[in-house]
This record gives C-alpha cells, structure tokens and sequence, in this order.
C-alpha cells in the first residue's frame, strides 16, 4: 500500500513537526492574526526546500508551500488559528489556564496539529517522490482564519486554488472517520445599531435606545426558530451592549451573528430573514443599523471515489498505536467529559458500550455514503471541496467525546497521544495525495464524480461579489 511508500519519510521527519505543532500550541493566535504560526510554518517549509508564496489571495497570513513541479498538482490543506477564552494548561485534566499564557487564546479545536500534520504528509510525500524521479507537484497550503471567518472561502474567491487538481485534509477529534460529514454551510455578520443618547431618567423620551433595538432583535430570532428546519442554527453575541451606565440610554449596541443551513442557498435565504428582523428591529425604536458581512463558507461536497481510498489506505494501515501510558492519561481525561458525548462517539464508532477503551483504537466502520451523518457545525474546506476534488480524514487525537473548542481538546493538544493521532493522519493523506499523483485512473474517477456533481448543482460562492479578505479591508476590526 502507499501508506508503507510515505512512512519511511514521515518517520524520519516526524519529531521536526510534533515539535512544530507544539511551538505553535505554546503562542495561540487567533484568526487573520496568525503572523508568529505562520512564519514558523514557513522556516520549516523553508528547510525542506519549499518554494513559498505568501500574501496568497491577498491575504496577509494566507500562503502556499511547493514541491516538484508538472502535473498533476496535489494541494494538502492546513490551519494554525486558535480560539479565544481557551487557554489551558498542558497535559491537566483540570480546567487550569495555561501558566504564562497572557493572550487568553488556545488551540481547542487541535488547528496546531492540523497545520504541522499537513505539512508534515507534504514535505514526506515531497520527498518521496524526488527519490522515486515522480513528477508532479505538491503544495500545502498555509490557510488562516477557519475558526469564524472562513480563510479558505476568501482564498477560493480569490482563485488560489485555480490550477489544482485535487485536495487533501484532516482534522483532529474524539475518533477516526474516512467519511466526510455533511456540513452547514454558513454566513456570520455584525449588526450595528445607533440610536440617541438621553439621560433615562430627566429626559428618556429624547432618547432612542440602540441597546432596546438589539434585544429587540435577538427576541424576533429566537420566535424565527421555530420556523426553521431542524438543523439550521442561529447564534449570536453581544459586542457592545451600550456601556456600563443604566442611567443613559444607550446610543450604540452591536451583535454577532452566525446563521446556518444544509445549503448556501438556504442559508442565503435565512441570513435575510435574520436581517429583515434585524432592520424591523431598528424601524420599531427608531434607530438605524448597520450590517457587516464578516464571513461565510459553503457546505461539504463528498467525493465517494476519494472516501473509499481513503478508507482502503486507513484498513491497510490499522488503529492509531497509542501505549499504556496513552491510555493512562486518556483514562483519567475521560472522566471530565460529558457521558452522552462519550456514547456517541462510541456508536458513531462501532464500538461496544461496554468497551473502557479512551481512544478509539480500531479502523472506523465502513462509510455508508446513502446514510451519511449531519454535522451541524461548518468548515471552509467546503468551498475548496466545490471547486476541486478534495477528501479529509478525521483524526483521533483527543479522548472519546472531546467536545470541539473546549478546555479538554485544548489540554491535549501536546500530549503523546495527539501526536502519534496527527503523524497517522499525515501518512493517511499522504499516502492517498501520493496515489493521486501516481495514479491517473484515480485522479480522473475523482475528477469525474466531481464534474457530473457540479453539472447538476454548481457551485455557490457564499462570498458577496466585490467582497474583500477582512484583513484587508478599511477598518476591519478583528475580534
């Protein structure tokens, strides 16, 4: 199999990027922000005789890695952002901030591994094919901004990916999945409001509360869920709730709002009944709001012919080799995580109930694409899968039911065990980027799927026409 092709490279190299990943665990930056992640993401790329590219799309911290050179041309995909309010300390199995850690910031969606893992399977897959003379080209692709702000849809809108052929991926989590999810695709917008000062007590009938026009908003909302179909979502938070002073009526008020639906289309259609009661909202006290595109991503388009790839490569390969020491950690870790979680992964994975195991350790059941699993969160590698054929692996690196963005994922995002998860992934799709390069009976099967999907439903850039990256933008503000 061509996992055992790539291993030999990635052995060699696997303690430079588990050492990579961390680097960029210990400095958590946040979307568009990325600039420290970056630059040691391309050093490494550097050392291995990467040609780079950066300001991909006009996108600041946006950039691309080659190797190799002709046709075809394989794009691995990888992300370095963090979140917000999740700094945590490594290795704890007790929500503890990271010691020194001044930012607040942590990686609680695994994005240090996802980043490092990636270029891990390039630069291998790289030098395998220089020392079999293959042509062809590698590229990993340096993406920011997935958590909130859709990197990759920009970067698609900007044609970074015009010229590739195919796209591989992964993503850490609780479990190994060779089959994509279905995905929502999404849009997220500021909403602004401005109203008069008063003082509320002499005065309060000169006044035109923005902060009444919010909430007012926010109740129209939730009476809209109720008439939405079951797996859209809505959410939403406050930015500037008007000041600290109830004795003002407040001028400004500003919400965040992240809409969700099964398709772009749906979630065009339900992003504008959001903002009519946005503008309802401001026609009922008097006051004016402004909206802000701020993001949005299509939702995932499968490639069967890739899945099942993917999945012989995984079969051939066996269960992530976690040790005694693994399992003694993830063991008492698991003990923090909600027990309904922890059943669901066990049945998303076949596993018994009765099992104690805290990683999953075998090869996922085979994909059933006829039944395939809703996920009601999103990712931007949708829009990169409607333009090229593209394929991900979930990756076991974290304990059965590891909530995504929680303090759990981020405490294990340095631990032996999420390292031996991310250098499995990378030799996963190194080993189905290398058979699409070598493979040209795989590569046009793939292609072809994709092109009778496309000629039936075409894709539906969420990005708004004229529509620039945020870092670029005058005044953008990131959050």
């Amino acid at each position: 199999m061509s996992s055992e092709t790539l291993t030999p490279s990635v052995a060699e190299l696997a303690p430079e990027f588990v050492a990579l990943s961390d680097a960029i665990w210990d400095e958590p930056e946040l979307r568009w922000e990325e600039h420290a992640s970056v630059a040691k993401q391309i050093a490494v790329a550097e050392r291995h005789g990467g040609r780079i590219t950066t300001n991909v799309a006009g996108i600041p911290t946006a950039f691309t890695a080659e190797w190799g050179q002709g046709g075809p041309v394989i794009a691995v995909l990888g992300e370095f952002d963090a979140l917000a309010g999740l700094s945590q300390e490594n290795g704890s199995t007790v929500r503890q901030p990271a010691p020194g850690n001044t930012s607040g910031n942590g990686h609680g969606c695994g994005h240090n591994l996802l980043g490092a893992g990636s270029l891990l399977a390039a630069v291998a897959l790289a030098k395998t094919l220089e020392r079999e003379g293959r042509a062809g080209t590698v590229r990993y692709y340096g993406c920011p901004a997935e958590e909130g702000a859709a990197g990759k849809s920009f970067m698609v809108a900007g044609g970074a990916f015009e010229d590739v052929d195919a796209a591989v991926s992964w993503h850490p989590g609780a479990g190994v999945a060779t089959a994509q999810w279905k995905s929502l695709a999404y849009t997220q917008a500021y909403f602004r409001f401005r109203g008069v000062a008063a003082h509320a007590g002499a005065n309060p009938q000169h006044g035109r509360s923005a902060l009444d026009a919010a909430e007012l908003m926010n109740v129209g909302v939730n009476f809209l869920r109720e008439h939405m179909d079951d797996t859209d979502r809505v959410h939403y938070a406050f930015v500037d709730a008007g000041g600290a002073s109830p004795n003002v009526v407040q001028p400004t008020a500003e919400l965040y709002y992240l809409v969700r639906s099964a398709t772009t289309a749906g979630m065009r259609a339900l992003y504008e009944r959001v903002c009519k009661i946005a503008r309802g909202a401001a026609m009922m006290t008097e006051t004016e709001v402004e909206i802000e595109f701020d993001g949005a991503s299509a939702e995932i388009l499968p490639n069967l012919v890739l899945e099942s790839h993917l999945h012989a490569v995984v079969e051939a390969m066996g269960g992530v080799p976690y040790d005694d020491d693994d399992l003694a950690y993830g063991r008492e870790l698991l003990t923090t995580v909600p027990a309904d979680a922890v059943t669901h992964t066990k049945t998303t994975m076949g596993m018994s109930a009765d099992d104690d195991s805290p990683y999953f350790l075998g090869v996922p059941p085979k994909p059933d694409p006829v039944h395939r699993p809703q996920m009601t969160g999103s990712t931007d590698v949708g829009d990169v899968s409607w333009v090229v054929p593209t394929v991900q692996i979930a990756g076991a690196t974290a304990v059965l039911g590891t909530p995504g963005h929680s303090w759990q994922m981020v405490a294990q995002g340095k631990t032996a065990a999420a390292h031996k998860g991310m250098v499995y992934c990378a030799t996963a799709i190194g080993a189905v980027a290398y058979d699409l390069l070598t493979d040209p009976d795989l590569l046009e099967a793939a292609q072809a799927e994709h092109r009778a999907t496309l000629a039936v439903t075409p894709y539906d850039c969420p990005i708004p026409e004229g529509v620039i990256a945020p870092p670029v933008r005058p005044g953008y503000r990131v959050r």
